[in-house]
């Protein structure tokens, strides 16, 4: 065979296995939905089934155990042979599976889904025959206390099931019709606000209501069913005994019931809420409350529980119930001090019955009763004394209090207390806790410190002694013996008003220390008496301070030669720098603090450098020798006067004499620069100009700012413009567009602001030339024999290198314009300086 024929037929085969595999896994589904109870004619045509085969004979349907479908060999059409009742059947699921002529090859098969549509064919049945609730008075308006409940076989999620319920009326009608509401969707029954009013003085013990059902839900059709329901009013049995009082620590089986309530209902449950962890009460269903573990006063000593009782949906059908329970002490805490130990001080000579201390317990036990009242006294005391206790302790408040007046340091410094605290009012029975109380016997200040003499001096001090110097040390004794009584604090009571000496106190050896605090000064005063008084720190008791208690310190002053004293220690003085020599500037005087006798003081200068001044030495007058000038020299000229005791030239004051040089105007104005490079084109160019500035020697008020101006002279005017930039400078421009090409010399006027006024006339040369048309000038210059001029030689020279010429102008140019500004530009000695 060729090999061709054989490729082609497996390709065949292969196509007609892949084609077979794809119609195995083709399932189509049809859903078709019919109405149950169809009373029309049969067969019922339902649905036509799509498949492809011409021939419905080979059509095999399968889940039609029943027999009830069939398919119409012409049509194609599904048909039933009877009616539906959803109740029994609501879907049928069928499979339709065709084979052509070639039926192992291309089965196809067909899912067909009938749904069984409800008709509402069914009436709502009542799930009981009476229902019987049970009302307790006091129940609240809108609270559910029963239900009512039907059911209905048709489909629920449709209106055909869709159930209302309504009274339709009551028995007996009295006191009113309007007793009771119902729920329409519910069934829940509960009492209208009139009522909840009524039914508590109502006498009625049964009602009788007529009720319905119907489906359909709120529409006007649909199926009715009548039904009864019974209610047996009750009384309210909502009441609770409050409070409980429960022991603590009880031992006993938990959980213990300790009380009950009960509401009169078919559908009560009981809640517990309040101030209690939970856990620790519940209740049961059928009301009771219970304890579940012990109590602990002194953790909660009373709770306040409500309890309610609710229907299936959480509402409570009458206020809570409030209970009280009280949680009964027992003595189960001891007493415990706040303290374990206790520390006081008391002084000696203290009266009897003084309060010491005050010791605290605290019981956490009932403070109402007995478990907590406290009884306290004292145990033991060291050291003991014979027959008594130095110490007394009241038993219902603490306190302790001196009970023997002779407490001495020497008897004894220090006593211990053992006190106890009892509950149960000091009971046999009760119970206890101790604690150490330390009392501090603490001396008293009965002996004043003293002076060994009562007189010290005379001590003789120079007066040019200096400040902490250490006159004297003077001491005292105590004959106290506790540190805190013999410490002793020295004053000077009198005689040291100017403040010329000082104290030091030296606490260890109970001295005082006498110091020289400032300079003193014989011709003052040359005697001091001071008044020394000690004291100490604390209080004197039982004792005063006397006369041995103070001291007299006599100081005597010695004298010595001291300098003399210029009235001044800086003289200062203004002069302007045009005053005469010869004139007086100022004249310095100086004086012997000395009393004793009155010395011959002579006057001289130091440091005058530049040798202006002169001074007369008997005088002190200081001359000016030479005219100042404040440019050459200073603003500020400083020399020392001295002033000596011609028989002791060492002896001698120095001051500082400071000369301020006031300025004067006496300088010109003058022009600073280099403007020999400066130049102007002709014809005029823009913003073309030169700048000038100008520099005075005088200070800035008699200086700047300057006046520039031009010569009074109209054809200076005409051909020149000058204006001010700022207090320094100024700006010269052409006033014409053309000026001939030459050196101009333009005459300027420079004016500064010194009152009078200092002038300054100056000859500015300027260039004025013609320009190329890159702003260099150039310059005219005379010929020379047998030499071309300038135009000249340009010419040639333009003429020979023609375009190789033009070229090399545009170069210069370029390089030109990069140096163009260098060359404009003159540096000036004084930089600009702004007006503003």
């Amino acid at each position: 065979m060729n090999p061709a024929w054989k490729l082609t037929a497996w390709n065949l085969i292969f196509q007609i296995l892949t084609l077979q595999s794809t119609f195995q896994f083709v399932q189509l589904v049809q859903i078709a939905e019919v109405p149950e109870n169809y009373d029309g004619l049969f067969p019922w045509y339902l649905i036509k089934v799509n498949i492809t085969t011409d021939n419905y004979y080979n059509v095999d349907l399968a889940g039609n155990e029943e027999g009830i479908f069939g398919i119409d060999p012409e049509s194609g059409f599904l048909f039933a042979i009877r009616a539906f009742d959803r109740e029994k059947q609501d879907s049928y699921t069928l499979q339709a599976t065709s084979k052509n002529r070639e039926e192992e090859m291309f089965p196809e098969t067909v899912t067909i889904r009938i749904i069984i549509k409800d008709k509402n064919d069914n009436k709502p049945l009542w799930t009981k025959d009476v229902f019987q609730g049970i009302l307790s008075k006091g129940t609240k308006q809108g609270v559910t206390f029963m239900h009512i409940s039907a059911t209905d076989q048709d489909d629920e999620s449709t209106a055909n099931a869709d159930l209302r319920y309504k009274i339709v009326a009551v028995t007996p009608k009295t006191p009113s019709e309007n007793m009771f509401h119902i729920e329409p969707k519910t069934g829940a029954i509960s009492l209208t606000e009139e009522g909840s009013l009524l039914l508590r003085s109502s006498v009625v013990d049964k009602y009788h209501l007529d009720v319905q059902v119907k489906d359909m839900g709120d529409e006007s059709l649909g199926y009715f069913t009548p039904g009864n329901a019974h209610i047996d009013i009750v009384e309210n049995t909502w009441t609770l005994s409050s409070p409980i009082h429960l022991q603590e620590n009880l031992n006993e089986t938990h959980p213990t019931v300790i009380t009950k309530v009960n509401w009169n209902s078919n559908n009560v449950h009981y809640l517990l809420e309040g101030d209690f962890a939970k856990g620790v009460f519940a209740v049961d269903p059928a009301g009771n409350i219970y304890v579940n573990q012990e109590l602990d006063r002194e953790e909660q000593a009373q709770y306040l529980i409500y309890i309610s009782a609710v229907n299936d949906d959480g509402a409570e059908y009458g206020d809570p119930l409030e209970l009280m329970i009280i949680v009964v002490d027992e003595n189960d805490n001891p007493p415990v001090f706040s303290q374990k130990v206790y520390f006081a001080d008391v002084r000696e000579q203290t009266e009897k019955g003084t309060q010491i201390v005050l010791v605290r317990a605290e019981d956490a036990d009932d403070p109402a009763t007995d478990n907590a009242k406290l009884c306290y006294k004292i145990l033991a005391q060291d050291p003991p004394v014979p027959n008594n206790f130095m110490f007394h302790i009241e038993k219902d408040s603490g306190v302790i209090t001196l009970q023997d007046a002779s407490l001495r340091t020497s008897t004894s410094k220090q006593y211990t207390l053992r006190v106890e605290a009892t509950d149960l009012a000091g009971s046999e029975e009760g119970l206890t806790d101790t604690a150490t109380v330390i009392i501090n016997v603490v001396g008293v200040n009965d002996s004043p410190p003293v002076f060994t003499r009562t007189k010290y001096g005379p001590f003789i001090i120079p007066e040019d002694a200096e400040p902490g110097m250490l006159i004297a040390t003077i001491p005292a004794s105590d004959e106290d013996q506790e540190i805190e009584f013999y410490h002793t604090n020295f004053t000077i009571e009198s005689g040291n008003e100017d403040r010329k000496f000082a104290i030091v106190t030296s606490r260890e050896n109970s001295t005082v220390s006498i110091l020289l605090e400032k300079k003193l000064d014989y011709e003052r005063v040359q005697e001091y008496t001071l008044v020394i008084s000690a004291r100490n720190d604390a209080e004197l008791q039982g004792a005063e301070y006397g006369p041995s208690s103070t001291a007299t310190v006599l100081i005597l002053v010695g004298n010595i030669n001291e300098a003399p004293v210029l009235t001044q220690s800086k003289y200062e003085v203004r002069v302007p720098e045009s005053l005469e020599p010869g004139t007086v500037l100022l004249t310095v005087k100086a004086s012997d603090p000395d009393i004793t006798h009155t010395p011959d003081l002579s006057y001289s200068l130091k440091n005058d450098s530049k040798q202006w001044l002169s001074i007369d030495e008997h005088s002190g007058e200081i001359q000016l020798r030479h005219v100042l000038d404040r440019e050459k020299g200073e603003e500020i000229y400083i020399v020392q006067v001295i002033a000596q005791e011609k028989a002791s030239p060492s002896i001698s004051a120095t001051a500082e004499v400071v000369i301020h040089i006031l300025d004067v105007n006496d300088n010109s104005p003058v022009l600073v620069g280099d403007y020999s490079g400066k130049y102007m084109c002709t014809p005029q160019r823009d913003k073309q100009s030169i700048t000038i500035s100008a520099f005075d020697h005088d200070s800035v008020e008699h200086s700047i700012p300057f006046i520039f101006t031009l010569a009074n002279d109209q054809s200076i005017r005409n051909n020149w413009r000058l204006s001010s930039i700022n207090d320094t400078h100024a700006l010269l421009t052409m006033g014409n567009t053309w000026l001939e090409p030459k050196l101009h010399i333009v005459p300027i006027i420079i004016t500064d602001s010194g009152k009078p006024s200092q002038k300054q006339r100056i000859h500015l040369p300027v260039t004025v030339c013609v320009c190329n048309n890159i702003g260099y000038c150039m310059i005219e210059v005379e010929e020379m024999a047998g030499m071309p001029t300038v135009f000249s030689a340009v010419g040639i020279t333009v003429g020979t290198l023609g375009a190789i010429g033009f070229f090399l102008l545009i170069i210069l140019g370029r390089l030109s314009l990069s140096n163009k500004d260098r060359k404009q530009n003159v540096s000036d000695t004084i930089p600009l300086k702004s007006t503003a």
